[in-house]
């Protein structure tokens, strides 16, 4: 087994490092919260002091981090000349895509092997291993990164040279947050013409509007398999994530003058969720403001 460095133990990255220590790695992990550290350990994983500690004699470094400056910062200061260069670097956090670019040159001048790894899946996927990883870097990166994602996830998919896995992401994403303003607009309509909501989701679910956003994470309660909205929204994938990765999309596409007015749509309305308090929510949370009138149905008898 390896020597595995992970840094970032956030929502994501706890679950991710804990699986990798599950696998029986040696993982030595680091991050600014006390809290995820002391779970890190509960974890399996060994407390590093920083990040340049968590690196030293790694065969693997793993990163997930809330932006670009953070991976940039620590990718400068704590991980260029102190891990081996021998080390596979894998940056999991989603950032943009000319980020991603920048440091990879910047790993390969340095001497090291480095791919971007962002995934989908959200906190349980993570915590279960079964995250989708959407891989930017050189076939050989990619060949080196695989074998410790596919400990942590259920697919792992070569999209391209480097930044091609944040390009992915973000395109996903951007069609994720569209789709689910959709879902939610179209339920909140069928109750407003007196469709009875289950019914319109075993129709809807079949028929030629069916969705992810419909058919696994739907946004109604009780309706369809169990997701954030049977939890009063709480948990999954944040509406601020949401944003994150809309705003990310929309720079993206100024940046190579891509006409997506959809994604802009979304971004706006996540934005104007997000200011009314939705920030904290599920994304699919977005409902409540969709239709301000929205009064979820009482829960009735759950069909997956």
């Amino acid at each position: 087994m390896a020597r595995v460095a992970f840094i970032g133990l956030g929502n994501m990255g706890g679950g991710m490092a804990a699986n990798l220590a599950k696998a029986g790695h040696e993982v030595r992990a680091f991050d600014l919260s006390e809290v995820a550290l002391a779970k890190a350990e509960g974890n399996g994983c060994a407390r590093a002091a920083d990040a340049g500690a968590a690196v030293q004699n790694a065969d693997a470094v793993v990163t997930m981090l809330p932006a670009g400056k953070h991976v940039t910062d620590v990718f400068r200061s704590s991980v260029f000349g102190q891990a081996p260069t021998g080390a596979i670097l894998i940056d999991c956090s989603t950032i943009d895509v000319e980020t991603a670019r920048i440091v990879e040159q910047e790993a390969v001048a340095a001497g090291y092997t480095m791919v971007d790894a962002p995934v989908s899946g959200g906190i349980a996927a993570a915590e279960g291993g079964t995250l989708t990883f959407m891989v930017g870097g050189s076939p050989e990166g990619f060949e080196r990164a695989q074998p410790f994602l596919d400990q942590m996830g259920k697919a792992v998919i070569h999209a391209g040279e480097a930044g091609a896995g944040q390009a992915a992401k973000i395109c996903n994403n951007m069609l994720l947050g569209a789709t689910m303003i959709a879902t939610c607009e179209a339920f909140a309509l069928a109750q407003k013409l007196g469709l009875d909501l289950q019914t319109f989701y075993d129709i809807s679910s079949k028929a030629s509007g069916q969705s992810w956003s419909m058919t696994s994470y739907c946004p109604v309660p009780g309706v369809g398999p169990q997701t954030p909205a049977d939890r009063d929204y709480q948990g999954g994938f944040a509406t601020a994530l949401m944003l994150k990765d809309l705003r990310l999309a929309m720079e993206a596409a100024k940046s190579v003058d891509a006409y997506t007015p959809m994604g802009g749509e979304a971004e706006e309305l996540y934005t104007r969720f997000a200011d009314r308090g939705g920030a904290g929510l599920d994304f699919s949370a977005i409902i409540k403001m969709i239709d301000d009138s929205w009064s979820p149905p009482a829960e009735g008898n759950r069909q997956s």
